[in-house]
């Protein structure tokens, strides 16, 4: 058990390690307290933590669970014993990484819970956006029939998918386009080597290629300083007028505001959103008036199996931290050269 230097064996045994859960998101945190509590943790839950009270309040704290809070440098500087930062999800942006390594704290995601929930909800969307349901769904409700007139339907055999990012989501969604009838799908990842992606049945493509020929378009990339609002209005430009582009990575990924002209003006045809710049979605957004847009709320991870998973493997990482000094999914480099 990792104690602090000096304690006795009596103060060993008595001492609890303060497990901080903040921007509380989950009814229940049994299944973090059941991996924790017996290597003598005890979770502290603060929900509505603000970036002011944090200082205060994680001071002393051992580890944190987050995961949509702003851990910035400010916060993390001001942590004195923290030694792991855990987050419930794939990306870290939220999280300032290099003041943590300088700090000495780790900081760890789970990176494999929701590949197949994500890549089912961008297919769901695919779909949806293809044979426009929601549209229909809308229409009927009030009373309308024989819409299909409306907003045409196109067959999917024989189209040109692109999708942008081949990670494990990315390649989840290719394996279940798969059987679409596709003529062919283009893939580009800087990171996956041209060879890997034939091997899987894709052709290497670059952004270009994928913008100017593929008729739907599926983003599976990270947020970072290379990705945010790397498709604008040029890049909208360069699309057919009717593609069909889906996005259940990060919002700022695309310029928002682009995107909603370009839904307006018709330089593309239709979008399945999951993820915004501002979540939620301001009710000032444009993208709530337009019928050629389907928007789900950030929910591409969820079902009742991914949440089970995700905490346990938050807590995990904690876990191992306290017994081994390192969390299983490591995101940065602690002590190391």
């Amino acid at each position: 058990m990792t104690t602090c230097e000096g304690k006795t064996s009596i103060e060993e045994m008595a001492y609890k390690k303060k497990v901080a859960v903040i921007d509380d998101r989950f009814d229940s945190y049994e299944i973090e307290a059941g991996i924790l509590e017996p290597l003598g943790a005890e979770l502290e839950v603060h929900p509505s933590l603000s970036r002011e009270e944090a200082p205060a309040v994680l001071k002393n704290t051992d580890a944190v669970l987050m995961n949509c809070f702003d851990m910035n440098e400010t916060i993390i500087y001001s942590m004195e014993k923290c030694g792991i930062i855990s987050r419930y999800g794939v990306g870290t942006d939220n999280v300032d990484i290099q003041a943590a390594s300088k700090k000495g704290i780790w900081v760890s995601n789970v990176p494999d819970y929701a590949s197949e929930d994500v890549s089912d909800h961008a297919f769901a969307l695919l779909l949806a956006c293809v044979r426009k349901i929601t549209y229909k769904d809308r229409m009927i409700r009030s009373g309308r029939w024989n819409v299909h007139q409306d907003q045409k339907s196109r067959r999917i055999r024989g189209k040109t998918l692109g999708i942008i990012g081949h990670g494990n989501i990315g390649k989840a969604f290719h394996r279940k386009t798969a059987s679409l009838g596709l003529n062919r799908t283009l893939v580009w990842d800087p990171y996956i080597s041209p060879a890997e992606i034939t091997r899987l049945g894709g052709t290497p493509a670059s952004l270009r290629m994928i913008f100017e020929k593929a008729d739907y378009i599926s983003i599976h990339v990270p947020l970072s300083e290379e990705t945010r609002h790397f498709i604008g209005r040029e890049e909208f430009s360069a699309m057919k007028n009717d593609v069909i582009l889906i996005n259940t990575s990060r919002g700022p990924v695309i310029d928002e505001e682009a995107a909603a002209w370009a839904l307006e003006t018709g330089e593309i045809g239709y979008a399945g959103l999951d993820v915004f710049e501002t979540e939620p979605l301001p009710e000032s957004s444009p993208l709530k008036t337009m019928d050629n847009v389907i928007l789900s709320d950030h929910a591409g991870w969820y079902n009742v199996e991914s949440v089970m998973e995700l905490k346990r493997k938050a807590a995990e990482n904690i876990a191992s931290y306290f017994e081994t000094g390192k969390p299983v999914y490591p995101v940065n480099k602690v002590g190391q050269p």
